[in-house]
Formats: C-alpha cells, sequence, structure tokens
C-alpha cells in the first residue's frame, strides 16, 4: 500500500504524498504547469492556452508553483516590461509523468461520459 494513511490532520500535513499532491494535482495547478510543457510563457499566453482561469486564480497559482519549485518567474525589463514563466527540471520532471494521465484522460473521455450518462440514468 501507498503511504497515505494518516490518523490526525496533523499528520496529513506532514504525510509527503499529500503534502505535494494537493498542490500539483489541483485543476488549475495542473493545467498551468501543462501549459508550460513547450516553453516559457508570458502571464497572458498561459491564460490564453488555459481559456477559463481568472487573473486572480492564474496569479495565486502561479505564486504557488513557484513557491514549490516548479517554475521560475523572470522579469525582463523593457519597454515594455516582459515576465515569463519557465518550468524548472523539477517542474518538466512532474509534467512528464502527467503526460500519460493527459493521454489517457484523452483516450478514455467518451467510456466516462457513458459511464456518467448510465449513472445518472439509473440515479434517483
Amino acid at each position: 500500500m501507498l503511504p497515505i494513511t494518516v490518523t490526525t490532520e496533523e499528520e496529513s500535513g506532514l504525510c509527503p504524498v499529500r503534502n505535494i499532491l494537493v498542490t500539483v494535482t489541483g485543476k488549475w495547478s495542473s493545467l498551468i504547469l501543462l501549459s508550460l510543457e513547450d516553453g516559457p510563457r508570458r502571464f497572458s499566453a498561459i491564460k490564453r492556452v488555459i481559456g477559463d482561469i481568472t487573473q486572480r486564480v492564474l496569479t495565486e497559482n502561479l505564486r504557488a508553483l513557484e513557491r514549490d519549485g516548479y517554475l521560475t518567474r523572470e522579469v525582463i525589463s523593457g519597454p515594455p516590461v516582459e515576465v515569463h514563466y519557465q518550468l524548472t527540471p523539477m517542474g518538466s520532471d512532474i509534467v512528464a509523468r502527467f503526460i500519460p494521465l493527459v493521454t489517457w484522460a484523452a483516450e478514455h473521455y467518451d467510456a466516462v461520459q457513458a459511464a456518467r450518462k448510465r449513472f445518472d440514468a439509473g440515479s434517483r
């Protein structure tokens, strides 16, 4: 069994698996990391790639990912001033591990949708 079991809330903060996964598997965090797979991007380019993320949420998630060491933020003096975000080696490593999951999701999307329909049709 993977080391995911804890007995108290205090222990959950010390669990390496939970501590890391809570950050990188969030909806926005994983999409941001995936958006940087092909190289550095500016804030607006990341926002465009993702589409339905607010500026505030993007900013918060970029800061959290930078704090944890998955990406770097580089300010290039202008005019105009540009800010680029780029994966670190650790960020590239986690993205490489996401790729099989993303591929799996694309391949199984129709099956998951069908399962949801069957379930919903049988629900009370």
